[in-house]
């Protein structure tokens, strides 16, 4: 079997530049692993196998007329929550089962026109509900350092197939901390960007006010790289930001003098596991060997950032679901007498238990005599949380910290406590609430050979911040690849 699926983004554009290999080998060379490896690894719903061989043979027809560019020809897979014409876009939910995307969204649309291929639909949480793609009407997703563990949600196919190798990038979402997490935990790289930063068109609604598009890579690069070609502003999205897109690979450098790193205290405190704390903080000291100062920092109201978030996440999640009907959108599961017989009955065998859980959370915390009590309440804290995040940014450039408590959990761990899941969000929901930008890249490797990740936080559009810094962090952290470790087949 060819190793160019080992490929990072940047190698293979190379690769296909210097005409070593074509994009239809490329593409070979990737399927090939998904066959050997995702049967046990469970990363993929689907493959699409014939189309994308099909879309890599036209990327090499446009190299050899003469057009050039970095992602022309470079498999990827797509969470399934983002619409690729032609391929099913199911959400990893029995409601949507049997639907195939009709267009595009933007974020595909763009890199299709930049000439990437579409491999096929990674694994997720229903609807992105979740963190660990347990809640997946179809399948686990297992981390490939350790079938036994988790691979992070609500993006974990996405992070589990850039790991394996299954893929050379991938797209997910993040709407509490589904790209960062699941990065951390499969040791690769996950960008949350900016909210607006790249349009949601196209994107299976959550939580409209938190939901963000990113990528998932093997290099701080390869992100910057996918980043730069989604970015910038759509008609068909009213919040995305009408902002210039910097040439993000054009400000990495190897050093980090004059920069400002702040830790956040409460990030730190009592319960995030001690060999993650070990290695968080030899990534400050990494980044204070190139030359950046490091602060601490207060984010006073972290502790009400859960609440705060599944308050207004299951709220929009309500809204946003209710079209899922059996009637409108979404597969009927009875005749019915009546509509609401019918909505009863499609709704229950349509949604899975977690899916179910946030509807009825998110209607009871938008009820009447209940709306200010919780749903307003919880907007004044989150104008709070941003003003936190607002201060600390005023005397630092970016936030370093733990993505999340723990390395990757053990399958099962979290079933049947799902406070227990929740609480496990507590370091990444807040960039969301806040409308942050946020980097995970690896850190290094427990005792147990699991991968830990380190956060970098930036202020709205400060993407060009932490893709530097986790790049000259990345060069000196060094952290083993899941293939360099020989743990795979």
């Amino acid at each position: 079997m060819s190793e160019y699926n080992t490929f990072s983004l940047q190698s293979a554009a190379e690769l296909l530049a210097s005409k070593e290999a074509s994009s239809e080998e490329l593409t070979q060379a990737v399927i090939n692993s998904i066959k050997v490896r995702d049967p046990e690894l469970g990363g993929y719903l689907s493959l699409d196998e014939e189309g994308a061989l099909a879309q890599a043979r036209a990327a090499d027809e446009r190299r050899s007329s003469g057009e050039a560019g970095v992602l022309l020809g470079i498999p990827i897979a797509v969470k399934d929550l983002l619409n690729v014409e032609g391929q099913p876009c199911g959400c990893a939910s029995r409601m949507l089962e049997g639907y195939v995307a009709p267009y595009d969204a933007t974020a595909i649309a763009r890199l299709r026109e930049a000439g990437a291929v579409f491999l096929g639909r990674s694994n997720m949480d229903e609807f992105a509900m979740g963190s660990t793609t347990e809640n997946s009407a179809y399948q686990v997703t297992r981390n490939p350092w350790d079938r036994t563990r988790v691979a992070g949600g609500s993006s974990g196919g996405a992070a589990a197939v850039v790991a394996a190798n299954e893929a050379i990038a991938a797209l997910g979402s993040d709407t509490g901390g589904s790209i960062r997490q699941p990065a951390s935990f499969c040791g690769c790289v996950g960008l949350k960007p900016s909210y607006g930063r790249i349009s949601r068109y196209g994107l299976t609604a959550f939580a409209s006010s938190l939901d963000q598009i990113g990528p998932l890579t093997k290099t701080v690069a390869d992100a910057a790289i996918l980043t730069a070609e989604m970015a910038g502003v759509d008609p068909m999205d009213s919040t995305s930001l009408d902002a210039d897109v910097p040439d993000y690979l054009a400000g990495f450098t190897d050093r980090l003098d004059g920069v400002t790193l702040g830790l956040p205290t409460e990030y730190f405190a009592a319960g995030i596991e001690p060999e993650v704390t070990a290695l968080v903080h030899q990534a400050v000291a990494a980044a204070k060997e190139l030359g950046a100062s490091v602060k601490e920092v207060s984010l006073p109201h972290t502790e009400y950032a859960i609440a705060t978030y599944y308050i207004i996440a299951t709220a929009e999640a309500s809204a946003n679901l209710a079209r899922f009907d059996g009637m409108r959108y979404g597969s009927r599961h009875s005749d019915g007498t009546d509509p609401i017989s019918l909505y009863k009955a499609s709704r229950q065998a349509g949604f899975g238990p977690e899916v179910k859980r946030r509807i009825i959370l998110g209607t009871f915390v938008l009820s009447s005599g209940y709306h200010d009590a919780y749903y307003g309440s919880a907007q004044k804290v989150r104008t709070l949380i941003r003003q936190d995040f607002s201060a600390a940014f005023e005397g630092c450039d970016a936030l370093i910290s733990p993505v999340a408590p723990t390395p990757a959990l053990a399958i099962g761990d979290g079933a049947g406590d799902p406070l227990k899941a929740y609480l496990n969000d507590i370091l990444t929901v807040p960039a969301n609430l806040a409308g942050l930008c946020g980097l995970s890249l690896p850190c290094g490797l427990t005792k147990a050979g699991l991968p830990v990740g380190v956060q970098l936080l930036a202020p709205p559009l400060g993407e060009s911040v932490i893709l530097r810094i986790g790049h000259a962090l990345e060069q000196v952290l060094m952290v083993p690849s899941y293939e360099s470790r020989g743990v795979h087949e």
